[in-house]
């Protein structure tokens, strides 16, 4: 299943997909998804796709459950994920979750030319998980997958 944000991810390379298992108690499948923040305006699309998957397969004995602790983070997120956002043009996250405030202070490669000689222009882009960084060799503008 694809994120609805980033089409080239699906919602395991991102970790977002906890869980599936069958409950014998409750006799149903019980799919557990994390959101990547609690406000994110794509877990109510990421759980309807999730429901329709299952219904066009046949299966009705289910429960999608969002699970909110622990928080997600991007070090959930598949190695393959990250080369997958980087080939997209996104930069993905760098190192284990870290403390906003080295924002700054963080060397994101260029996803373009691979250079480390870039800016950070704004510490909020296209969506709230990411930043806005600038390359100063190839001046291409890219968005960065920030760590959290």
């Amino acid at each position: 299943m694809v994120d609805p944000e980033i089409p080239v991810l699906t919602i395991e390379d991102l970790g977002i997909l906890r869980s599936v298992a069958w409950s014998d108690d409750a006799q149903q499948w019980i799919i557990s998804i994390t959101p990547t923040y609690s406000g994110c305006p794509a877990t109510d699309l990421i759980s309807t796709q999730i429901r329709l998957a299952l219904l066009e397969h046949g299966i009705r004995n289910f429960s999608i459950r969002q699970v909110l602790s622990p928080a997600w983070t991007t070090d959930w997120m598949t190695e393959a994920g990250k080369e997958k956002l980087r080939q997209y043009g996104i930069a993905p996250p760098v190192g284990k979750a870290i403390d906003e405030a080295l924002l700054e202070n963080t060397i994101v490669p260029c996803p373009r030319c691979g250079s480390t000689h870039t800016k950070l222009v704004s510490a909020f882009s296209s969506t709230a998980c990411k930043a806005f960084y600038e390359c100063q060799d190839c001046l291409e503008p890219f968005d960065h997958f920030k760590c959290h």
